[in-house]
């Protein structure tokens, strides 16, 4: 309860207030919320600091996985890294690691993602464009040719092929002598969001959860550092989202494969510690931290409440962040540095183990070694000279931010109950609904934008005319795409095709038969047989996805 003299205070203040001038601006914050000009005791009343907060490193987490922080390990600094060739990536790789960076973090061309080989008609045009083209076991071979792979972190963003792509990376391990047990990274492999958001899907989501289902149950067994799915916010929230919606969706698409786990009979504890989550961090400074610090607590309470974990590991929420691609603009490319320090540092604040800081020029290019660089730098500047390692979660107990993250809860378990409500995740997606929300948010935002209720520097408000962009651009060359399809033709004329043909019905079969997939694609990247050979077999299996359409 709060004193008299408090509420005097409060009441003085209130009057003091509303006689006040505004300067006639939207105060809400980028997801539409709208915002109190003040914040006091009142806001948190009924928070309990054990129940809701509790020191970091304890449940509910709030505050933060680690006991002390960035003081035991500075957030892992990555730099999303992939184009042209597999040599062009290789050399990129070794330059990043040599300036400081900690893991590797790999782009993959849209061919790739979309589980064509470089020689297929559909891949004309787009082979290493959008990052690096992987066609088989030889492709990547060069791209980690010269990296140790018991020595990095790697870290690879693939959905809808994730599991051909990692078995040419266990093959690699198996070239290298390197025990699958030294092996540490995450895949990316959440399909869910691609139907949601990206659309770079190619199987229907019933079968591409039996994929992922497969992989997690392998990782647990035979690759026990490996994280198979990073459950991703960020394309969700690329996509036009709002930050509760993308807190929620990520978090329902989480609990959709915990949940397939179980079905399957897998002990929770045994493959829920090496789950791990990619989020976005946005422009809203306060609203990005609070989402940060709301989505450990949701995640710990239903981990141990609802499924049952027992161990506390399997209650930690561990994520990267990746500051936001869509907020960078091609006006004013330098301003996009700013744009992403201030990204970075909420994610920091909000508690994130690793990091990858978008460069000035992505909205014209792929980044320039140059623009890298200064990503780079951006997070070792974070690190090393603002102080915000020296304490943990340094917002806690603040007014706005505690407010912030309490509502942030609330709203994200309403939508739970929506999609519940629908039949689970798979369900919601068939019917359209995760897609049209979105939309829905995406066309506010943009009407705010239009009747400058919020601004964008460069864009409506503040803008130069007759501006001349004058910063290097990486461009790929056509050869690119010639090289890659010689080097598929000189593969498929060397290898055994009688070998080829045995995997590939054996993948038919097992496909057929319900077993575990990754041993079988495995055997496959060690005959070289490509990612589109593996992709079409399985498609004769499982089909593949059409959407709904939403109006």
């Amino acid at each position: 309860m709060f004193s008299e003299d408090y509420k005097r205070a409060k009441d003085s203040f209130q009057n003091k207030l509303d006689k006040s001038s505004e300067t006639g601006m939207k105060y809400s914050t980028v997801s539409g919320e709208n915002i109190n000009p003040i914040y006091s005791p009142d806001d948190i009343e009924q928070q309990d600091y054990l129940r809701d907060l509790n020191f970091p490193g304890e449940y509910p987490f709030t505050r933060g996985i680690h006991t002390n922080g960035y003081r035991g390990k500075v957030w892992t600094m990555r730099q999303f890294a992939g184009f042209g060739s597999p040599e062009d990536t290789n050399q990129r790789f070794k330059y990043l690691l040599e300036h400081g960076q900690t893991g590797l973090s790999v782009a993959f061309d849209l061919p790739t993602l979309m589980g064509w080989d470089a020689d297929s008609p559909m891949s004309e045009g787009e082979v290493g464009i959008c990052g690096v083209a992987i066609s088989s076991l030889k492709d990547m071979e060069i791209l980690f040719g010269g990296i140790p792979l018991d020595k990095v972190s790697t870290s690879m963003t693939i959905n809808s092929p994730a599991a051909m792509i990692f078995a040419f990376y266990l093959a690699i391990a198996q070239k290298q002598n390197v025990p699958f047990g030294k092996l540490r990274g995450t895949l990316q492999n959440d399909i869910l969001k691609e139907y949601i958001a990206q659309k770079e899907y190619i199987f229907p989501p019933r079968p591409s959860m039996r994929i992922i289902t497969d992989m997690i149950e392998y990782c647990a067994n035979e690759v026990p550092q490996w994280n198979p799915v990073s459950i991703s916010g960020y394309h969700i929230r690329e996509a036009g989202s709002t930050s509760v919606q993308e807190l929620a969706y990520t978090l329902a698409d989480g609990f959709a494969y915990i949940e397939a786990c179980l079905e399957r009979g897998m002990d929770i504890d045994l493959f829920a510690p090496r789950l791990s989550f990619f989020f976005n961090s946005h422009l809203d400074f306060f609203e990005e931290i609070a989402k940060f610090r709301a989505a450990r607590r949701i995640y710990a309470k239903r981990m141990k409440e609802k499924y049952g974990a027992k161990n506390p590991r399997s209650w930690w929420l561990r994520f990267h962040t990746q500051t936001a691609g869509c907020t960078l603009t091609a006006q004013q490319p330098e301003n996009n540095i700013v744009r992403t320090a201030f990204q970075a540092m909420a994610a920091v604040l909000g508690g994130t183990q690793s990091l990858h800081t978008n460069s000035m020029d992505e909205t014209l290019a792929l980044p320039s070694e140059k623009a890298v660089k200064i990503a780079l730098r951006t997070q070792q500047l974070l690190a090393y000279e603002t102080g915000v390692v020296n304490t943990v979660d340094p917002l806690g107990g603040s007014y706005f931010v505690e407010s912030l993250t309490n509502k942030m809860e609330e709203q994200a378990n309403k939508i739970f109950d929506e999609v519940d409500s629908l039949g689970g995740v798979i369900n919601a997606i068939e019917a359209g609904y995760f897609q049209k929300e979105i939309a829905d948010s995406a066309y506010r935002y943009q009407k705010e934008l239009e009747r400058k209720e919020k601004f964008i520097v460069g864009v409506n408000e503040f803008v130069e005319e007759d501006e001349k962009v004058d910063i290097p651009l990486l461009q790929i060359s056509p050869e690119v795409e010639e090289t890659q399809i010689k080097r598929l033709a000189e593969l498929r004329n060397n290898r055994s095709e009688v070998e080829v043909e045995k995997c590939l019905r054996e993948l038919g079969s097992t496909a057929k038969d319900g077993n575990n997939l990754m041993p079988v694609l495995v055997k496959a990247a060690q005959n070289y047989v490509t990612l589109g050979e593996m992709v079409g077999e399985l498609k004769q299996h499982f089909g593949t996805y059409e959407e709904t359409v939403v109006f």
